[in-house]
C-alpha cells in the first residue's frame, strides 16, 4: 500500500533524521510586492529547489501529471466526494500544471478548492437522512475499501450509495465492539445493563453521527491556506519524498520536534487516508514503554479517562487527531487500535514527555557456554545540536566499549534495529572505534562533488568479535555505520533482508532570507530539500536498497513495503567510484560462520513462526473487501482473532540467555529503583530474542587471528 505524499505536509512530531539546519546559499531573489502572496511563495519555492535540490527534475508535463494524481487524491482520498464528472473537468489541467507554475497561474488549484467546498456542503445535506434508520446487518453486502481501483461516483445516487455504505460499515465495527463486550461483562459476572441488539445498533449509529460531524466541523474550519499547503506539497513531493513545504506553523513544530520537546505518548503519526498511522515509535516515550503500539498500527479511535465515550478519529484532519491523542502528563489515554496483523486491540498509555535518560545507548552482559559477551543497544545517533562537545552517541558507545574491556567481554552486539539515524559526525567516530585509519561514507552533492568522510584515528577500541542488528527501521546513520563495517568485513550483520533505504541527506531553508523584498508578504515558512547523497565506500548507494544483511532472517515486516521503496517517487538507487579502503583481516572464519548461521536459522521453529506471521500480516494489509453482514463481518474477525492468539507463541519464546547490567550501573541500580525496573524490562526482553540469541551464537563461532588483527590505512 503506498503512502500517499501528503504525510510530508501532514506529519505531527516531526524527526527528521541526517538533517542539516543551515542558511545554504542559494541566491536571493527580487519579487513583485503587488503579487499574491501564494504565487509568490511558489515562484520562491521553485526558485530554490532549482538551485540546490541534488537531482533537479524537469518542469515538464510528465510533472503535471504527476502532481495532478497526487493533489487530486490527497483532496478527496476515498473518493466520497468528488463526481466522475468533476475529475473529468479537472482532468483537463493534467498537463497544464507545469505552464500555471511557471506562469504563477492557480487557475487549477482554484477550481479544485470551490468544487471540494460545493461537495461538502452536498455531503452535509444527505449525511442525516443516511443515519436515521437502523442498518440491516442481515443484509448480505460488501464493501472495498481499495479506494485506488475503485472509480469516482457517477451521479449524487451513487455517491450517496457510497456514503451509506462507509457508515454502515463504520457503524458495524462498532457494533460488534459493542456486541463483544456486553458479552464478555457477562461472562465476568459484571452487573450490567443488558441491551437489546437494537439498542447496541442505535448506539454504534450515533458513534458513526458523532464522527461524521467531527468531520465537517474540522474540515468547515480549514482555510485556504490549508488547501494551498496541500498543492504546495504535491508539488514539492515530486522532486523527491523527502523535499517538503513547512508553513509557519509546521515550520515552529519541526523546531520544537529538533529541540528534543517531545511531550504526549511519544509517537510519531501520519495521515493515512482516512486513519491515523503509527511511524515511529520513539525510544523512552510513554508508547515505547507501555510496548504495546508498533509500527504500522492505525488509531481509530481515542477516548479520554474521565470521558466514557470514545471519539472515532477516522477522517479526521491529523491536527485535531493529534489534540485529542496528547494531554497532560500523568493523565490516560485509551486508543482503539488496528493493529498491524488485522486484529483490534484497546490500549491504554500515560502520557509522559520522553524519557531523554531511554534514548541514549545503554549496555548489557551476557554469559553463554561459558564466554562473556557485551549488547549495547542505539535508539538513535544523538547528538547536542548546540555543542557536539557535549553528550554525544560516539562519546557514550566508547564509554561502553571500555567498560565492556575491563571486564573481559570478548565478542560484541551492537543492536540498530528500528534506530532512525541522527548525527553524521557520530556515525564515522563510532566506525572508528572498530577499525584503524580508514574511509565511512562517501557524500555526494549536486554538482557530484564527492567527499569522503573518514576515520583518522587509529586507535582501535575493539578489536575483538562484532555482530549487527538491523531491521526495516534501521535508517540513515544506522545504515552507514552497518555498511560500513559491513565492507571492511569488520561486521556480521543479521536482521531483516535489507534495511529502510534512506541514502540522501536534507537541508531546512528559511524561505525568508532567500526574499530581497519581504516586507509584504509575512511569513513564509521554510523548505526541507534533498541536497546530497550518501555513498558506502564500495560506491554503492544506500539509497532505496538500503543495506542486505550478510543474514537475512524473516520478521513481521518481511513481505510488507515499509521503507523507503514505499513511498511513490523514491530517490533511485546508483553506484560511483569506490573509496580506497582495505577489508579487515580479522576473522579466519567469516564465510563458514554466515553459513552456519543461514543454515541454523532455516532451521528455527521460533523464525519459521515469525515467518508464518509475516505472511498473513501481508495478507490482512491485502485485503480490502469485508462484508457488511453482521456473521460475516463476525466471522472475518474471530479469524482474525485466533490467528493473533496463535501467534501470540512468538512472545512467549525463551533463550534461557541471562543478562546482566555492567558493574558500574549495578552501582547506580542501587540508589535508583526506576532504573531496575527499566533495565529488567530490557533484559526480558532481549531474553525472548531469537534475533539475540542468534548473535550470541555468531559471535562464539567467529574465530579472530590475533596476527591478522591490522588494517592498511589508505594512500592518500
Amino acid at each position: 500500500m503506498k503512502r500517499h505524499n501528503l504525510k510530508n505536509n501532514l506529519v505531527i512530531l516531526f524527526i527528521i533524521t541526517l538533517v542539516s539546519v543551515t542558511s545554504c546559499s542559494f541566491t536571493t531573489k527580487d519579487f513583485d510586492e503587488d503579487t499574491d502572496k501564494d504565487k509568490v511563495l511558489i515562484e520562491l519555492i521553485t526558485h530554490v529547489i532549482e538551485q540546490g535540490h541534488f537531482d533537479m527534475r524537469e518542469i515538464d508535463d510528465d510533472f503535471s501529471k504527476s502532481v495532478f494524481k497526487d493533489y487530486i487524491k490527497g483532496l478527496d482520498p476515498i473518493k466520497r466526494h468528488f463526481l466522475k464528472s468533476d475529475f473529468e473537468e479537472f482532468e483537463a489541467f493534467q498537463t497544464q500544471i507545469d505552464d500555471q507554475i511557471k506562469n504563477k497561474n492557480l487557475i487549477f488549484f482554484d477550481l479544485t478548492v470551490e468544487r471540494y467546498k460545493k461537495r461538502m456542503e452536498e455531503a452535509k445535506e444527505f449525511y442525516a437522512e443516511l443515519l436515521e434508520k437502523p442498518f440491516d446487518f442481515e443484509e448480505q453486502e460488501t464493501i472495498n475499501t481499495d479506494y485506488e481501483q475503485v472509480d469516482y461516483a457517477k451521479s449524487n445516487k451513487e455517491l450517496k450509495q457510497r456514503w451509506r455504505q462507509q457508515f454502515k460499515f463504520s457503524t458495524l465495527s462498532t457494533f460488534h465492539d459493542l456486541k463483544q463486550e456486553q458479552a464478555q461483562n457477562i461472562e465476568d459476572g459484571e452487573d450490567v445493563e443488558i441491551k437489546s441488539d437494537a439498542e447496541l445498533e442505535k448506539e454504534a449509529r450515533e458513534v458513526t453521527r458523532e464522527s461524521i460531524e467531527n468531520y465537517f466541523d474540522t474540515m468547515s474550519d480549514l482555510e485556504r491556506k490549508d488547501w494551498f499547503n496541500l498543492y504546495i506539497n504535491s508539488i514539492a513531493s515530486q522532486f523527491d519524498p523527502h523535499t517538503s513545504y513547512f508553513a509557519p506553523r509546521d515550520k515552529d513544530r519541526f523546531d520544537i520536534s529538533m529541540s528534543g520537546k517531545l511531550e504526549g505518548i511519544g509517537a510519531r503519526l501520519q495521515k493515512q487516508r482516512d486513519n491515523v498511522k503509527i511511524v515511529e515509535v520513539i525510544s523512552g516515550g510513554p508508547a515505547w514503554t507501555n510496548g504495546e503500539l508498533e509500527v504500522g498500527d492505525l488509531i481509530q479511535k481515542v477516548r479520554q479517562e474521565d470521558e466514557k465515550e470514545a471519539v472515532d478519529i477516522r477522517g479526521m484532519r491529523l491536527d485535531d487527531a493529534v489534540s485529542l491523542i496528547k494531554g497532560p502528563k500523568g493523565t490516560q489515554v485509551i486508543l482503539s487500535v488496528k493493529k498491524v496483523d488485522g486484529s483490534t486491540q484497546t490500549i491504554s498509555i500515560i502520557r509522559d514527555v520522553v524519557e531523554i535518560e531511554e534514548t541514549y545507548a545503554k549496555s548489557s552482559t551476557v554469559e553463554s557456554n561459558g564466554d562473556l559477551f557485551g549488547v549495547i543497544n542505539l535508539p538513535k545517533f544523538y547528538f547536542d545540536m548546540q555543542n557536539y562537545n557535549e553528550r554525544n552517541a560516539a562519546s557514550d558507545i566508547k564509554k561502553e566499549l571500555e567498560r565492556l574491556n575491563e571486564i573481559g567481554a570478548e565478542g560484541l552486539v551492537i543492536d540498530l534495529r528500528n534506530n532512525g539515524g541522527g548525527s553524521l559526525s557520530t556515525v564515522v567516530d563510532i566506525a572508528g572505534f572498530f577499525i584503524e585509519k580508514g574511509p565511512i561514507v562517501q557524500v555526494r552533492d549536486a554538482q557530484n562533488n564527492t567527499e569522503v568522510l573518514r576515520d583518522t584515528d587509529s586507535n582501535v577500541i575493539w578489536d575483538k568479535p562484532l555482530v549487527i542488528l538491523v531491521n526495516e527501521l534501521s535508517a540513515s546513520a544506522s545504515e552507514i555505520l552497518a555498511a560500513a563495517m559491513q565492507d571492511y568485513e569488520r561486521a556480521v550483520v543479521i536482521g531483516s533482508k535489507q534495511t529502510y533505504g534512506k541514502g540522501t541527506v536534507q537541508n531546512v531553508v528559511d524561505l525568508n532570507r532567500w526574499m530581497r523584498n519581504n516586507t509584504t508578504f509575512g511569513d513564509m515558512g521554510a523548505l526541507k530539500i534533498t541536497t546530497q547523497k550518501f555513498y558506502r565506500i564500495n560506491g554503492g548507494s544506500t539509497q532505496l536498497k538500503g543495506v542486505e544483511s550478510d543474514v537475512a532472517v524473516p520478521d513481521r515486516f518481511s513481505y510488507v513495503d515499509i521503507g523507503e521503496r514505499d513511498y511513490e517517487n523514491p530517490m533511485p538507487w546508483d553506484k560511483i567510484a569506490p573509496a580506497n579502503y582495505k577489508v579487515w583481516k580479522g576473522y579466519s572464519n567469516l564465510d563458514k560462520v554466515i553459513s552456519s548461521s543461514k543454515e541454523r536459522l532455516s532451521n528455527n521453529a521460533q523464525i519459521q513462526m515469525i515467518d508464518e506471521n509475516a505472511k498473513w500480516i501481508k495478507s490482512q494489509r491485502d485485503q480490502n473487501k469485508f462484508s457488511l453482514n453482521y456473521e460475516g463481518y463476525d466471522e472475518e474477525m474471530t479469524q482474525v482473532e485466533n490467528m493473533s492468539k496463535k501467534f501470540e507463541g512468538i512472545s512467549q519464546y525463551n533463550t534461557n540467555l541471562v543478562f546482566k547490567s555492567l558493574p558500574y550501573e549495578k552501582a547506580l541500580m542501587a540508589q535508583d529503583s526506576s532504573l531496575t525496573e527499566k533495565r529488567e524490562r530490557w533484559y526480558k526482553s532481549l531474553s525472548k530474542d531469537v534475533y539475540v540469541e542468534e548473535a550470541i551464537h555468531v559471535l562464539q563461532n567467529l574465530n579472530v587471528d590475533e596476527n591478522s588483527i591490522k588494517l592498511a590505512a589508505r594512500k592518500d
